[in-house]
């Protein structure tokens, strides 16, 4: 049977940091969810505060007012926020402490590891609850080193890339891979982040968590055991941050060691500069320039993908057309237009390698 979780977001519901929510909100889940505690929300309907689309996920005051709602004690409390730094807010803690007191074992994504907390891990072993610190590095001689034999599979691998973080790269790798699937071609997905593993997505590793020596080869382990367990048409490999994030630059691994046949490219024409980084006046540099740093890598843009941020629909459509005419490839906008057009592109490339 599915075990049951409840996500503690406490505030942050509607903002970027919440996007691990986000997902398994929108799906899918390792877990079935039962609700999220988020005070300001209290009341309303996780799916339809997200997107309009009601998914029978309350929202709750605390985790105490959420037990007590329940026809069923949940198995497990989320961690739903991915904050700057990987810190542990003061109120996602006090729910913790309620959620452990009350025997539920605790999932945490973040870098400051729940097991280290001396209190809620006196606590959750009182009540006999589990820590699960998902970004616990794995020992060093478990890892692997990059040995170029991904190069040689003949999978076609794409990676959904970003000129920022928290921008709905992985959301967009997921509904991708759910529309080749509904087109007939075998798509699978490489999760790099913790809500990846937290959907239950079967394939990846934790790019942030593991020595930066060693995370070329658990990309390459993670895409060959995909590669082993399914074979299938198309590799979709899970993007970071973005290329020139200051905070935290990512992507040339998946090009240069995953070795990506393409890229689908993520953005927000509403946003001016990277996320939290404002006050640094460090500019998102023009979406062409990150395509020719793409193609100089080896590897080529076939569409730039949407997010709405700081924009209604009218503007989003003027930007899109504007990107459009400038980049001369498929701008689209996934959660509105859907992915067709660019499950076409994938399968005249598969057409073309066969």
């Amino acid at each position: 049977m599915t075990k049951s979780a409840i996500i503690l977001t406490n505030g942050m519901l509607q903002t970027p940091f919440a996007k691990t929510t986000h997902g398994l909100v929108r799906g899918p889940s390792r877990y079935e969810i039962l609700g999220v505690i988020d005070p300001p929300f209290a009341g309303e309907d996780a799916g339809t505060l997200l997107d309009g689309r009601p998914r029978n996920i309350p929202i709750f005051t605390s985790v105490s007012a959420c037990l007590e709602a329940l026809d069923n004690k949940p198995d497990y409390c989320i961690v739903g926020v991915a904050t700057v730094g990987g810190v542990l807010p003061p109120a996602i803690r006090e729910g913790l402490l309620e959620a452990a007191e009350a025997g539920l074992s605790l999932i945490n994504g973040l870098h400051r590891l729940l097991a280290h907390d001396v209190e809620l891990a006196e606590l959750a072993t009182q009540h006999g609850a589990q820590i699960i610190d998902i970004r616990r590095p794995k020992p060093i001689d478990e890892l692997r080193f990059w040995t170029g034999e991904v190069l040689r599979l003949p999978a076609l691998k794409i990676a959904v890339l970003g000129t920022d973080c928290a921008l709905g790269k992985r959301t967009t790798c997921e509904l991708l891979r759910q529309t080749c699937l509904e087109n007939d071609i075998a798509a699978e997905m490489i999760y790099t982040g913790q809500t990846g593993w937290l959907q239950g997505t079967p394939h990846g590793f934790i790019f942030d968590a593991t020595p930066n020596d060693f995370v070329c080869g658990e990309l390459e382990r993670a895409i060959l055991d995909c590669h082993e367990a399914t074979a299938p048409d198309v590799i979709l490999l899970e993007g970071q941050s973005g290329l020139r994030n200051p905070s935290g630059p990512c992507g040339s691994e998946l090009i240069l060691a995953g070795g990506a046949d393409a890229v689908i490219l993520q953005h927000a024409p509403g946003r001016e500069f990277y996320e939290d980084l404002e006050k640094l006046g460090c500019r998102i540099p023009p979406v062409s320039e990150e395509i020719e740093m793409i193609r100089l890598m080896g590897a080529e843009v076939i569409a730039v993908t949407l997010n709405h941020e700081n924009l209604d629909e009218e503007q989003l459509r003027t930007e899109r057309s504007k990107l459009q005419a400038e980049l001369k490839v498929p701008v689209i906008h996934p959660l509105w237009d859907g992915l067709s057009e660019i499950v076409e592109l994938v399968r005249q490339r598969l057409t073309a390698r066969a």
